[in-house]
């Protein structure tokens, strides 16, 4: 998919106002339902976890429950695992590798591990397929206490309380070929920066927190995966979306200095999985299954290593 010249909305080089966030968010149109395909969902594990009501987002006149799932017999002698999903709300495996983890994989681990996750921390991007919340911020930049973005504000005060106490923490993402098209387009034009095009990855990678990027951990999560799908070659020079790679599929972020999902807690183990669902490789239900795996791997690494 080709970018655009010039983005439709704003001045080239001037950063949008709250007109230009306003005509951007009428643009917006609902393309899948976050009740019937999330929500639902999520209320049916009921039978197995305790489900509860973290938050709600308010964007007159619409306005999306936010749910955690978590371990039913909570005890403090096991150790905490965190899953995230939908962070940005596009990533169509994120929440839905994450529910199908939940349905199919979650009851191994009963009486082993505490697990709290949140299938989909974005249900407005959820529905809109977008990066952007409908103040086009990204939640994924936007992760600390005094957080402008509802859904990074919400998230941070339901994991705020274990931040000392979780031993891993997966966030679910995907990159897909709109961030090429759409979404780094209208970054720039948003924020009054020339666009400047990059490349889109084939295949699976992940990012780790450079603060602490336990390589290993990284590896392992990998190997599983790739029982799954492909991992993602690095560019000819060296990187993937322009950050070197530092093993088989995996790059760092500093997650805390860019606020960050990872980032949120200090868990021993942390990382953000990517997936490409526009590969010609990769089907949707490898995409799930990847993500799937990927939470396997970091559950078992984390329970076989400890904190290290």
């Amino acid at each position: 998919m080709t970018a655009p010249a010039f983005y439709p909305i704003g001045t080239p080089g001037k950063p949008w106002g709250a007109a230009e966030v306003a005509e951007w968010r009428a643009r917006q149109r609902r393309l899948r339902s976050y009740a019937d395909e999330v929500q639902d969902r999520i209320m049916a594990l009921r039978a197995n976890f305790e489900v509860g009501e973290y938050g709600r987002l308010d964007y007159a006149p619409e306005s999306y429950p936010l749910f955690f799932v978590k371990s039913r017999d909570w005890n403090d002698a096991l150790p905490v695992m965190l899953l995230t999903g939908g962070v940005h709300g596009y990533e169509t495996s994120g929440v839905h590798g994450a529910l199908q983890f939940l349905e199919h994989d979650a009851a191994r681990y009963a009486g082993r591990v505490n697990l709290l996750a949140v299938p989909c921390v974005s249900p407005w991007g959820y529905e809109r397929i977008h990066r952007w919340n409908a103040d086009a911020l990204d939640p994924n930049r936007n992760f600390r206490a005094d957080s402008p973005a509802q859904e990074s504000a919400a998230l941070w005060r339901l994991l705020s309380p274990l931040r000392d106490t979780a031993c891993m923490h997966i966030d679910l993402h995907e990159t897909t070929d709109t961030d090429e098209s759409e979404y780094r387009p209208a970054l720039a034009a948003r924020d009054g920066k020339p666009f400047e095009p990059g490349t889109i990855p084939d295949g699976f990678y992940l990012c780790a927190d450079s603060a602490r990027p336990e390589p290993a951990f990284q590896q392992a999560v990998i190997a599983e995966v790739a029982k799954v799908t492909h991992i993602a070659p690095a560019d000819p020079d060296g990187t993937i979306i322009g950050s070197p790679v530092v093993a088989h599929g995996v790059i760092e972020y500093d997650c805390r200095k860019l606020g960050l999902c990872a980032g949120i807690t200090n868990a021993h183990y942390r990382t953000t999985t990517e997936v490409y669902p526009d590969s010609p490789r990769a089907t949707p239900a490898q995409c799930n299954d990847a993500q799937a795996a990927a939470v396997r791997a970091a559950i078992d690494y984390a329970l076989a290593h400890g904190r290290g």
